[in-house]
């Protein structure tokens, strides 16, 4: 089951946050999709309402919400296609994480962070996320991130619904040494 699991959150990802119309799939403003339309234009995964529950509810990322009536889905963050998630400026923290893997530090420390094909750069709170996010690229290495400073230059931070924090770009005046 826990493999069925995987592999639906790693669909549901690309469908929702990426390629909607890959199957056709309608998306509206905010991202929701029709509960409905999903699992009828689905054919790569088994899908049904159960194990979209089950996946929303035990995703480890919190990657996804149903609305309240739970007749629609959407990814809380991290899409390359136009959304408006809705999200209000919050003052951060101050300090952030961000993990990435060892070969892109030094281009990181020079350059800074920036969104690439997302809407937001990614930061976290938490170590081990941020420790888990960079292990997907290679050895990972967190940096961290003067949000403090960053917020009293005037950057606008976001959280979205699942704890990720959201920021345009980090410029590299704003990130410390590494700390493996």
């Amino acid at each position: 089951m826990e493999k069925q699991l995987t592999k639906t959150s790693k669909y549901l990802s690309f469908i929702l946050r990426h390629k909607p119309d890959a199957i056709d799939l309608a998306l509206d403003e905010n991202g929701w999709a029709l509960i409905d339309e999903l699992i009828e234009k689905t054919t790569e995964v088994a899908l049904n309402i159960n194990i979209l529950k089950l996946v929303v509810e035990t995703n480890d990322k919190q990657r996804f919400a149903m609305d309240i009536n739970q007749g629609k889905i959407r990814a809380n963050q991290g899409h390359s296609i136009e959304v408006d998630l809705s999200l209000e400026p919050v003052t951060p923290p101050p300090v952030l994480l961000h993990g990435t893997a060892k070969r892109s530090y030094e281009s990181i420390i020079k350059q800074g962070l920036t969104k690439q094909k997302r809407h937001h750069v990614h930061l976290s709170e938490s170590k081990m996320i941020a420790t888990s996010v960079g292990r997907r690229y290679g050895k990972p290495i967190l940096q961290k991130i003067d949000t403090k400073r960053m917020h009293e230059e005037g950057f606008q931070f976001f959280r979205s619904a699942n704890n990720v924090w959201l920021v345009d770009a980090v410029p590299a005046k704003f990130i410390s040494e590494k700390h493996e």
